[in-house]
């Protein structure tokens, strides 16, 4: 299942950036996250950091445990999420930030496959309206951080 989204924003790239690479907060604002560890944030080169995240998740009836590897190129203002492990066949997610006059444009790609086709039925129906209310959720943290 593949998704895209893009949503022109009145913030900086940076600050949009900032955001979603704060992955430790993600429980505060993203209502299904009920938890998540992140370790071993080491520098690749200057401006790029790799982290790996274990983020535990509760929808209506699923509740699962998934790890992923977190690559935040500010530089480029990307960060790009890759499966480690967990119920995903495949899992992968880009955030892209470009600069605008007056603010900039979010870009958000996801590309999964759960493994279990009963999961993958169950979500497929409504992953669009998830990745949606997702990327509603970032917007609405940066409206509280950044007015």
């Amino acid at each position: 299942m593949r998704h895209h989204l893009e949503r022109r924003l009145p913030y900086a790239p940076q600050q949009l950036f900032a955001l979603v690479g704060d992955v430790e907060r993600y429980p505060e604002f993203v209502p299904w996250v009920v938890s998540l560890r992140a370790w071993g944030r080491r520098e690749e080169e200057p401006g790029v950091a790799v982290l790996d995240a274990e983020a535990e998740v509760r929808f209506t009836v699923v509740h699962e445990r998934f790890s992923t590897r977190v690559r935040l190129d500010e530089p480029a203002l990307t960060i790009a999420v890759s499966l480690l492990h967990g119920p995903f066949r495949r899992l992968e997610n880009r955030w892209r930030f470009a600069e605008l006059p007056g603010g900039s444009t979010l870009t958000f790609d996801i590309d999964f496959e759960f493994k279990s086709r009963l999961l993958d039925r169950l979500l497929v129906a409504n992953f669009h309206r998830a990745a949606s209310r997702l990327v509603g959720c970032f917007e609405a943290r940066a409206k509280a951080l950044y007015g």
